[in-house]
């Protein structure tokens, strides 16, 4: 048996003899420099995860191969630089943060495959957890983590974070669903645990590693003590330190290693794949808020209920319910609870009807005896539950959204004994009265005994880093001291807990935990400092401060989940990123850096934050405060204009008339251009615009990339009739645009709507005065106010009129027109929000839905059509109902799966076609495996980005209806 020696942990500084140009220069013999990202404004983007710690990368790589990964490991030894590798960032402990080099694996590591008849699935570290559940959706199955923020993180960090989540308990979490994992480990040994060799191959490659395990796993049987500590502690929620169970549970090498791998936080080798084995994923649900007159006797209810086979038990403390209580869709009941008050959201999943009566008698048994403010209603209606589960997801951003500016919200999270879980929260409550945490909140998976705990607090001076540690302090005495629990459930140890490691396991266990990292990682450069730190202040040390920024962003919690939505996150910055870097600008204005820092990332701004941002405002639709990125890049791309350029903006919004047929020109002298000197010619005349322009003022020029449209051609088909059913806005993408080259069918749009409306006995109109109109939505994302501003004025006024005071609906045939009208009423003087208010205004997806559908004769259909659902019908909340249309007019409708923002927006698509082809990548990919007799959307720019993108010719869906309700008799056809 090897000698135990102990090891020499210290966290190792990041190498000094390279600077960034150096490291990518280097690595550049094995990694495209490309991937390599050593820019200021880059290294800042990623130099925060959700957590709030902060730690400036000396480099960034995105590799797309273990071997590439092998030569960073080798790289990382010979220059004594740390490596830590990040998938999605949204960790909450500092994991995913380094002053070495940070490995991005988020960007080309997603692949994903069901396997076994949907029994596990093979996963990449970044495929996002929730498409892995959405790929097993078809087979019933889920995987067995359900982390709150599965819809944002990487399978990467559930893995290696042991994440667990609301209802998989401590039985299917990422441990025990764990079937195989494909490794590489510091010294470049690469090994697929899933084949029958794997233990007998890791012996020989690494046998030291191997008979470290073997003693290890030794001293621990014949320790009955720390066999008994670490069988009662992995009955609960916990994730502090290495799960050394695995010790005890695995006899083989190989198995020990691979699941102590899982909950490592990084420290100790990469995980290039898994396969989790699968879980049911119940379709019935039933579920209640119970309201209880205090924390203790909601506390008290957790035993019974989870006996009675709950399978969600969300505990939430008197502030957490209040933080919600004014939000839409809240019941009103909140707000009459007394001060004391609690809630538990309880859920019964079950597999079948009859299983699901079983529960609901159990549970109605079971409150029955509960001392409940109100009686428990139950409801197994998905729309009610998904309320009941909004009070619950809504309180982390509750207290987010209301924290100071300067100060951050920390979000822990500890486990406790159930049976003593009343009294632990009663003390909890009282260390945030003793330490000042007013708004602090509890909530938690009570019936795993675990708790979290939400509080704002500063890191800007150091009376308040001293007001938390001696916070911290004091949660560590409770939690270990008094109630033997665990300082981390589920959130791993990372950079806030690692200094308490050995007090909560004590002096064996830690040694344990000690000698694998040396062993298996022994220079301490694979993410030092998480885990194993001898550092007592290392939960106080490199701490992010948050400078106050613009209010559109300000209340930014830098948690990342707004990231998976954003067209832009693949070639420049994401949302998050964007408010980082702006935070480190506002830094540098107020701190003793050179000027040249806040230059570097003064150049390089306006290119990846502003003209490289969709301002889709898709980012506000999964982040915890609501924030819309796209308002700062506005504000911004209004700062840049000049005062001229404002006034040319607004004059040509009151006489848009003139752009239109300046538009329809343009379009007309390209295709001429090109007829005449080829195809290709109008491209290279524009591409050489383009760079004199970037060179001369650093704006872009609209550039002729194919497939472009034709102008249209012929006059409008006005049609304003006496006895009309509804008025028709045709905007003016329809108005200038007309077929692409692929469109053997030229009818309009227009043409299309008219025709469906004919067949199905309504009449729309058409104003004679409709050329000159605009939604504004192309001056608002430049940043031109007043010229959306009286764009938009102009235009409801006619809307008014022409729709006889509001009487007619108003018709839009392109969604993020459609949506700027329906939220442009901040614009509109107080006469014309008057005349807003009394309009109805509808999308042609919304319109043909409700109306012309149910009257239209259905006469053929398509074998399969692909949808793209444009970003603006996502928030309208229409896309629903464009599904509905396509099914009724195809056998089979897809929505590829990476389907999202095209990035067009409006004419980024001409001035910078490498975001859309960014943008539209993943989507493409994934439709090229596939055919399809038809391509449709709701936006023309949309159409022309995705059949750029594609090479399938993208249509309206109004094309798609005016096939399908064709007359059976051709020579009845339009």
């Amino acid at each position: 048996m090897a000698t135990a020696v102990e090891p020499a942990i210290s966290v190792q500084p990041p190498g000094t003899g390279l600077e960034p140009a150096g490291i990518r220069e280097l690595l550049g013999r094995w990694i495209d420099p490309d991937r390599i990202l050593v820019r200021p404004i880059e290294r800042i983007a990623f130099a925060s995860d959700a957590s709030f710690y902060r730690l400036i990368p000396q480099a960034v790589v995105q590799p797309k191969t273990t071997e590439e990964i092998k030569h960073l490991f080798r790289f990382s030894h010979e220059h004594g630089i740390p490596l830590t590798f990040r998938a999605g960032g949204t960790s909450l402990s500092g994991q995913a943060i380094t002053d070495g080099i940070l490995v991005d694996v988020g960007r080309y590591w997603r692949g994903c495959r069901v396997e076994q008849n949907g029994a596990a699935v093979r996963v990449q570290p970044g495929l996002i957890g929730q498409h892995a559940n959405d790929a097993l959706r078809l087979y019933s199955k889920k995987i067995g983590p359900d982390p709150a923020s599965i819809a944002s993180c990487r399978m990467g960090g559930i893995l290696a974070n042991n994440s667990s989540g609301m209802c998989c308990g401590v039985v299917q979490n990422a441990y025990h669903t764990l079937q195989s994992l494909t490794l590489v480990l510091p010294s470049g040994t690469q090994i697929d645990t899933a084949d029958p060799d794997a233990d007998i191959t890791l012996r020989k490659l690494e046998p030291e590693l191997c008979a470290t395990l073997l003693r290890l796993k030794a001293e621990i049987e014949t320790n009955p003590v720390l066999t008994a500590r670490i069988r009662q502690k992995y009955r609960t929620k916990n994730t502090t330190g290495y799960s050394i169970n695995a010790f005890l549970d695995f006899d083989r090498p190989i198995d020990i290693f691979s699941h102590l791998v899982i909950g490592s936080e990084g420290t100790l080798a990469f995980i290039a794949e898994g396969v989790l084995n699968t879980v049911p994923d119940f379709p019935l649900k039933s579920t209640a808020l119970l309201l209880f007159p205090d924390l203790y006797a909601a506390c008290s209810s957790i035993g019974a209920l989870a006996q009675a086979g709950a399978a969600a038990l969300e505990l939430m403390d008197r502030a957490s319910l209040r933080s919600v209580e004014d939000q839409s869709g809240v019941s009103a009941t909140l707000k009459t609870l007394p001060a004391d008050a609690a809630g538990v959201l309880v859920e019964f999943q079950a597999a079948n009807a009859t299983q699901q009566r079983e529960f609901e008698a159990v549970a109605a048994a079971t409150v029955a005896r509960l001392p409940l403010l109100h009686p428990a209603e139950f409801t197994n209606d998905p729309v009610e539950q998904a309320k009941l589960w909004k009070i619950r997801k809504g309180m982390i951003p509750s207290v987010g959204a209301v924290r100071p500016s300067g100060t951050t919200a920390i979000i822990e999270d500890v486990t406790l004994p159930v049976d003593r879980l009343a009294d632990a929260a009663i003390d909890l409550s009282a260390l945030f009265a003793k330490h000042g945490y007013d708004g602090a909140i509890i909530f938690g998976h009570a019936k795993d005994g675990n708790l979290h705990f939400v509080l704002t607090q500063g890191f800007n001076t150091q009376s308040e880093i001293d007001r938390y540690r001696r916070f911290m302090d004091d949660v560590v005495e409770l939690v270990v001291g008094k109630y033997d629990g665990a300082l981390k459930a589920e959130h791993g140890t990372g950079r806030n807990m690692a200094p308490f490691v050995e007090t909560e396991w004590g002096a064996d266990a830690y040694r344990i935990m000690r000698e694998l990292k040396a062993i298996a990682d022994p220079y301490n450069l694979l993410n030092p400092g998480v885990i194993v730190n001898p550092d007592p202040l290392a939960h106080i040390s490199n701490l992010k401060q948050l400078p106050v920024v613009e209010s559109e962003v300000d209340k930014c919690i830098e948690c990342g989940f707004c990231e998976h939505n954003c067209p832009s996150r693949d070639i420049t910055l994401t949302p998050r990123q964007r408010i980082v870097v702006r935070r480190e600008m506002q830094r540098l204005k107020h701190s003793h850096a050179t000027p040249s820092e806040y230059a570097a990332l003064d150049r390089d701004f306006p290119y990846m934050a502003l003209d490289t941002c969709a301002t889709d405002g898709l980012c506000a639709s999964d982040c915890p405060v609501s924030i819309d990125t796209g308002a700062l890049t506005k504000r911004f791309r209004a700062l840049r204009h000049s005062h001229l350029a404002h006034s040319v903006a607004t004059t040509i919004a009151r006489h848009f008339g003139l752009a239109e047929f300046f538009a329809r020109l343009g379009l007309r002298a390209g295709h001429m251009l090109d007829g005449i000197f080829g195809r290709g010619s109008t491209a290279k005349v524009t591409s050489f615009a383009n760079r004199l322009t970037q060179r001369w003022n650093n704006q872009p020029f609209m550039q002729w990339i194919d497939p472009m449209p034709s102008p249209r051609r012929g006059s409008l088909p006005i049609n304003f009739l006496q006895d009309t059913d509804a008025l028709y806005f045709p905007t003016c993408i329809s108005r200038i645009f007309g077929a692409l080259p692929d469109e053997h069918d030229e009818k309009t749009n227009m043409q299309a709507l008219l025709d469906l409306a004919g067949r199905a006995h309504l009449k729309l109109s058409i104003p004679s005065d409709i050329p000159g109109h605009c939604c504004g939505v192309p001056f608002s994302s430049k940043g031109f106010q007043s010229a959306h501003t009286a764009s938009v004025n102009h235009t409801i006024e006619s809307f008014y009129r022409w729709s006889d005071s509001g009487r007619l609906p108003v018709v839009i045939d392109t969604s993020p027109c459609t949506y700027g009208m329906k939220t442009c009423r901040p614009q509109l003087t107080p006469e014309n929000q008057q005349k807003f208010d009394k309009l109805r205004i509808f999308d042609a997806v919304e319109y043909a839905h409700n109306e012309i559908l149910p009257r239209l004769p259905i006469t053929r259909k398509l074998a399969s059509v692909a949808l793209h659902p444009v970003c603006s019908g996502t928030k309208l909340g229409i896309t629903p109902k464009l599904v509905t249309l396509a099914k009724a007019c195809s056998e089979e409708v897809v929505i590829p799966h990476d389907a999202g923002c095209c990035a067009f927006a409006g004419d980024r698509g001409f001035l910078h076609p490498e975001l859309t082809a960014s943008a539209t990548h993943a989507e493409a990919a994934e439709l090229s495996s596939q055919h399809h007799d038809g391509y449709f959307s709701s936006s023309r720019t949309c159409e022309i980005g995705m059949t750029r993108a594609t090479g399938h010719t993208y249509r309206s869906f109004l094309h798609l209806l005016d096939f399908a309700s064709q007359p059976e008799d051709p020579a009845q056809r339009n």
